[in-house]
């Protein structure tokens, strides 16, 4: 009996700290997002603020967002479809991907952990 309660406490404790990471790594992500993009951008659908809301960016075309009507010429006739290579590429130096975007004074997130964080942040945006 005693091996099995030990047992049964040992897959619960596992379990919990399984839980606690996993929630970790949720805010970490958001925490990238807030410390690099929350000045403008939102997650929440139709929260657009300076730039446009960014739920549900993954999937998007570049310059569509509903509602939002800032966008310069070239972000709307970039063509882009935003997936996570784009996004990578374009949270890391924004004028590389899209020149004279309506990003300033934004230059960009050098780290690619923070910017994978933020990515994941976004794909789990409008789910």
């Amino acid at each position: 009996m005693r091996t099995s309660e030990s047992l049964h406490s040992f897959a619960a404790a596992v379990l919990a700290l399984a839980a606690t990471l996993a929630v970790t790594t949720v805010s970490a992500n958001e925490a990238a997002f807030n410390n690099n993009c929350r000045t403008c951008h939102s997650t929440k659908a139709n929260d657009n603020r300076v730039g446009p809301s960014l739920n549900g960016v993954v999937g998007r075309k570049a310059g569509s967002a509903p509602g939002f009507n800032g966008y310069s010429q070239s972000m709307k006739s970039s063509g882009i479809t935003w997936d996570e290579a784009t996004l990578n590429k374009f949270i890391e130096n924004p004028d590389a991907v899209v020149p004279n975007n309506g990003m300033k004074p934004f230059k960009g997130v050098p780290d690619p952990a923070v910017r994978a964080g933020i990515v994941e942040h976004l794909k789990s945006s409008g789910k």
